[in-house]
């Protein structure tokens, strides 16, 4: 049985800045699935699915972890950073949760010289820390499917979810929106399945 071990991983770099050293810079990332064999699917769908990058706001373009206050304010941690911006991430997640599921003759990135039956690409509007009375991880995302040989929008899905913070510690913000992340990724799996097999495929 396959086993996915779920790990955040936190990375410290001190800098030295003239003769003091500076405050270190930690980097978190989320979880995403290792070298896991694709269950082993009788019938996989007979397409390719190509995934092409989120849109976003540049606060989730860059590698901040975002936190928003009352109102509309929002802000950035300064020694608190993603290893890699979060829509880099959360596709990556999806992409390898995909290929794992077996579900598809194939899952690859969208590039300049792919060749796909349908591209998954959407927005991501939130990925960030309420800090209010709970503290809240906030994950909200667009995702919408083309098929490539007509250019038709064929399955649409949107995800909104905060997921409760156990403490108000930046390491639990990262193990909240981690799970709210996993949790999103599950729901859009199921959704595009849903569609597949409910769709004539020849």
């Amino acid at each position: 049985m396959n086993r996915r071990f779920i790990t955040i991983a936190a990375l410290s770099a001190g800098l030295l800045a003239g003769c003091g050293a500076a405050r270190p810079s930690k980097y978190y990332q989320l979880t995403v699935p290792g070298d896991v064999t694709p269950v082993a699917e009788r019938a996989p769908y007979p397409v390719t699915l190509l995934l092409g990058p989120l849109r976003a706001s540049h606060l989730y373009r860059e590698d901040h972890i975002v936190f928003s206050s009352s109102g509309e304010s929002m802000g950035t941690y300064q020694y608190q950073q993603w290893a890699e911006p979060p829509t880099e991430m959360l596709v990556d997640v999806l992409l390898r949760d995909l290929r794992a599921s077996g579900k598809y003759r194939a899952v690859d990135a969208l590039r300049s010289n792919s060749h796909g039956d349908f591209i998954l690409y959407g927005r991501l509007y939130d990925f960030k820390e309420i800090s209010a009375s709970p503290v809240m991880a906030r994950l909200t995302m667009d995702l919408q499917l083309r098929e490539t040989k007509t250019g038709s929008t064929v399955w649409t899905h949107y995800y909104s979810h905060d997921e409760p913070v156990s403490e108000k510690d930046i390491s639990a913000v990262v193990a909240a929106l981690d799970r709210n992340a996993q949790r999103g990724m599950g729901e859009i799996k199921a959704s595009l399945d849903q569609y597949f097999s409910t769709r004539s495929l020849n």
